[in-house]
């Protein structure tokens, strides 16, 4: 039977789960490593607006940070990247498992990388980082051409040793170990990672762990599917989910008002979490608060579209806006851009909403020093949503 629980108890949980009440007791770098441990994954994006989505995702949680601090604090040898929520920033006690599975994204087409590859430069890609890594993928021995991937007119690389370095990547053979804007540095996990790369797991086990992490990590996890599933998708198709309730691991929900399920962890409601602090927070478009849009819509009363692949005459709002949190309410969004001042081009309140001036100027002070300046512009006027 399912536990159905409240709007106001949905966003009461869903904000203390996901750390959105008050900063992380520690700050800065330490800061930015607990938060990784704590969310269990946070997702990858390389566009830059205001901050990348990990940058955003780290600075509404967590106070002394930067721009970059997140990679700065986890690399080398604290965290990897790879399938979770899509591509995402994974702590390092996780590697075995996905080492020991090579889980990939059901669109990742792994298999295809692996026909269009010129014959021995995975061995030759391998031996090179072996020997003088860590390298980008600049510093790689140039092995030609390979014809692209094309998503829908989205082309991929047209490097062979690039190409090899993302199926190296996929089967755990290489991690990321260091970041310099979208600019990744590769190495072997025996040298980032030395920890925990000689640790071995059950690779029957991934997915049973994997949806007890993803299920944390969500806080509602829908049963219906989705991209919150992302490459867990294949264990939708087995009696897991139904095993996990019957042990009493996972509880299932609904949101008064939907009949939609979701899967929660056993005895969710139980767990005590801070007080509000009153603070105005800026979310990035792929926070964790956001992956389930349609949760978001019924639960916060907030309908959110990122935009940033919608031709520019079919945008509502624009092509990189991020929504404002304040307790447990939605109270608007803005599209900005930082250059010598943080420069917010747009903001929009929610109808029925009274900003708090106050807060949202103190918001914007602390992402414009985040970001590496010392200004703040406004518009004048908000827009009503």
């Amino acid at each position: 039977m399912a536990t159905t629980i409240t709007r106001e108890e949905a966003r009461h949980y869903l904000t203390g789960q996901l750390l959105l009440r008050q900063p992380l007791k520690r700050t800065g770098l330490a800061g930015a490593r607990a938060l990784l441990e704590q969310l269990r994954c946070i997702q990858l994006d390389p566009l830059d607006a205001i901050g990348t989505n990990p940058d955003l995702v780290t600075m509404a949680r967590v106070d002394g940070v930067a721009r970059g601090d997140l990679f700065r604090a986890v690399y080398p040898g604290r965290g990897f990247e790879h399938w979770a929520k899509e591509r995402c920033l994974v702590p390092a006690a996780a590697f075995p498992r996905y080492r020991d599975r090579a889980a990939e994204a059901p669109w990742w087409r792994h298999e295809e990388r692996l026909k269009r590859l010129p014959a021995g430069v995975l061995e030759k890609v391998l031996a090179e980082l072996r020997g003088h890594g860590p390298l980008t993928a600049a510093q790689l021995t140039d092995h030609g051409g390979v014809e692209p991937i094309d998503w829908s007119g989205w082309k991929g690389t047209a490097k062979a040793q690039s190409m090899a370095l993302e199926v190296l990547w996929t089967r755990c053979e290489i991690v990321v170990c260091g970041r310099e804007g979208n600019t990744k540095l590769y190495d072997v996990p025996e040298r980032a990672l030395a920890k925990v790369a000689s640790v071995h797991t059950d690779p029957e086990e991934f997915f049973r762990w994997a949806l007890i992490e993803r299920v944390e990590a969500a806080g509602l996890l829908s049963r219906a599917g989705g991209a919150t599933w992302s490459m867990l998708e294949p264990a939708r198709a087995t009696g897991l989910t139904g095993q996990l309730l019957d042990e009493g691991i996972l509880e299932e929900v609904t949101v008064e008002g939907s009949s939609r399920p979701y899967l929660a962890p056993a005895r969710f409601r139980r767990r005590r979490f801070p007080d509000y602090d009153g603070r105005v927070r800026i979310l990035g478009p792929l926070d964790p608060l956001l992956w389930d849009r349609g949760l978001v819509r019924h639960a916060f009363d907030f309908d959110y579209v990122w935009e940033v692949y919608k031709p520019a005459k079919l945008r509502r709002w624009g092509w990189y806006v991020c929504p404002l949190l304040q307790a447990d309410r939605f109270i608007g969004r803005l599209e900005g851009t930082v250059d010598r001042a943080l420069r917010i081009r747009n903001l929009w309140v929610e109808e029925g909403v009274t900003i708090d001036d106050a807060a949202l100027d103190v918001a914007l002070m602390r992402h414009a020093e985040a970001c590496g300046v010392t200004k703040v512009v406004k518009p004048r006027k908000f827009r009503i949503s």
